[in-house]
């Protein structure tokens, strides 16, 4: 019997961070619970009550000068946590998040498989 982790094609790495989701003219703070190259899980204050079918574009700063932008869809909720799927994301905002997954990781055979999965779901 496979377990959650196994079915997975993306390594996550837990990184607790505030962050900014932006759609349709609104916005909510949010908390980072974990990244991966295929998207996030994030932590709202209340109940995520959004459609399940908007875009939204995620906003995560690293430092003054560094921020990772994706843009998102609803994959999963359940109460205040919210999956979401990366739908797009800029080169400077992927070169960032996959060296921090990378450090997090510690095993680049890990991640160059992880890079392989993301191009494969691309062409698809």
């Amino acid at each position: 019997m496979s377990t959650e982790n196994e079915k997975r094609q993306f390594h996550r790495i837990f990184y607790n961070a505030k962050a900014s989701l932006v759609a349709d003219n609104k916005s909510w703070d949010c908390e980072v619970i974990d990244l991966c190259l295929n998207g996030c899980l994030l932590q709202f204050p209340t109940t995520w009550q959004q459609d399940s079918d908007d875009i939204c574009t995620l906003r995560l700063t690293l430092s003054e000068d560094t921020e990772i932008t994706m843009d998102l869809k609803p994959a999963h909720a359940e109460g205040n946590n919210v999956g979401f799927k990366c739908e797009q994301i800029d080169i400077d905002s992927i070169s960032q998040l996959r060296r921090m997954v990378e450090l997090n990781l510690g095993n680049s055979e890990i991640l160059e498989r992880d890079l392989s999965s993301l191009v494969i779901l691309s062409n698809n």
